[in-house]
Parts: structure tokens; C-alpha cells; sequence
């Protein structure tokens, strides 16, 4: 539980304001994104000139795009040092420096894991070219499932069905939007196939004994759709395409 406020501790001319943290509201607040970007302003600075590679932040999130494992240890250095100056550290747990070259390694951002692929369209031509793909991280695909599964719990069962889908529609639909503009097919097809699987165990359960022999055929995706479900499958765009 903290807050912060932007305060003067001196008078003297020339002398710059400090930011203090007081006990008061929660992290995760609206609000956190701006006094991150406050308090973090010396971070950007360090990194202003390029000469240490370049740094693309989110409020706290940050990674430091290097050409070489050198300039990397330098710049985890810097950026280590410049956080101590105010007060904080690298997560030890999230700090580290990755080799993306030929999709070696990858690595997680803003809910989205990096990694690069080779182009297929390059490869049928002979050429081996790799680019970096984005697709949903796995901490954000468990989430996502989370969410579903608590739409879909057993207490569910006795639920008008166009409900639980009215429900899941808006989890659906967000979540598709933030990703939707990555390489996140397979990973799109992978969540429909689990809700269309949570919603027929609804099913199941709603009728138990009363199911008739191969009702349960009838509970299709296109069966779900008919009834409202939001698809997930198609709804990539380019980021041109999706404004």
C-alpha cells in the first residue's frame, strides 16, 4: 500500500524536486502508470543518447534492445545503477539478458512473449530470414483460462447457456483485441477450443441423466456460435489493418 507526491525538500534555487513515498493507496492503480513515468524519467534519460542500446518502457515494465551481449551487460549495469539511485532494483527474477538472434531465445513483455521465427515465405525461395513473431505468454493464456473457467464453473450448470456466453463474450472480446494484432493464431485456436470445451462440460452437467444418445454430437462450435459465442479464430489483423 503506498502513494506518492511530488515535494520540494529544499528551497535553494537549482535544486530538483524528490518524490516521496508516502502510505496510502494501492499499486495497481489507475494513476501507477503516470508516477512510474515520473519517478522514472532519470531511467529514460540514461538511455537518451542510444549509446547503451535502446530502451522501450512501460510505466515499470522496460526491456533494452542491444546489438551485441557486451552492450547488454553494460546496459543491465546502467540501468541497475540508476535504479539504485532511486531507491529501487531489477526484479532478480525478471532481469536477464536474452540472445534473440535465429529464435535462440525469447522473451516475455507486456503479456506478449518475443521470440524470432524464420519467414516461410523466405524459406520456399531458399532464403533463411528471421523476424520477430509476438503471441500471447503463457502467464497470460493461463489468465485467460482462469477467467473462463470461473464462467464456467459447476455452479453454472443449471444456466441458461446464451448467459454463461453473454458472460464470456467481454473476456473474450478484450483479450483478442490487446493480442490480436501479434502471431497469436495458434494461440487464439487453442482458447476457443477450451471454452467451447468448458461450455459443453456445462452441458454435460445441466442435463446428467437426462441426455439422450448423441445429444451431446449436437453441442458444437458452430452450435455455441449460433447461440452467441465470440470467436476468437479470424480475427487477426495487422496493426495497418486493425485501426
Amino acid at each position: 500500500m503506498r502513494s506518492a507526491s511530488v515535494v520540494n525538500p529544499c528551497r535553494s534555487r537549482g535544486c530538483t524536486p524528490a518524490l516521496r513515498i508516502t502510505q496510502r493507496c494501492s499499486y495497481g492503480g489507475v494513476i501507477s502508470p503516470l508516477l512510474s513515468n515520473i519517478y522514472l524519467q532519470t531511467l529514460d534519460r540514461a538511455f537518451a543518447d542510444g549509446a547503451h542500446g535502446t530502451l522501450v518502457r512501460y510505466a515499470d515494465d522496460f526491456v533494452v534492445i542491444c546489438s551485441s551481449q557486451t552492450q547488454a551487460r553494460v546496459a543491465q549495469e546502467l540501468a541497475g545503477s540508476v535504479l539504485a539511485g532511486l531507491g529501487l532494483q531489477l526484479h532478480p527474477d525478471k532481469t536477464k539478458v536474452v540472445d534473440l538472434r535465429e529464435g535462440r531465445e525469447g522473451f516475455d513483455f507486456l503479456g506478449c512473449h518475443f521470440r524470432a521465427r524464420v519467414s516461410g515465405r523466405m524459406l520456399e525461395r531458399g532464403i533463411r530470414r528471421y523476424y520477430l513473431h509476438r503471441w500471447p505468454a503463457q502467464r497470460a493464456m493461463k489468465r485467460v483460462r482462469a477467467k473462463i473457467k470461473a464462467k464456467t464453473g459447476r455452479g453454472r450448470a443449471g444456466a441458461d447457456i446464451r448467459d454463461v456466453i453473454a458472460e464470456i463474450n467481454p473476456i473474450l472480446r478484450g483479450w483478442g483485441n490487446y493480442f490480436r494484432t501479434g502471431n497469436a493464431a495458434m494461440k487464439f485456436i487453442q482458447i476457443d477450443f477450451y471454452v467451447v470445451r468448458r461450455l459443453r462440460g456445462l452441458m454435460f452437467r445441466r442435463y446428467g441423466r437426462n441426455l439422450r444418445p448423441g445429444q451431446w454430437k449436437l453441442w458444437t462450435r458452430e452450435f455455441f456460435e449460433a447461440h452467441g459465442l465470440y470467436r476468437l479464430r479470424g480475427t487477426i489483423r495487422y496493426p495497418e489493418a486493425a485501426l
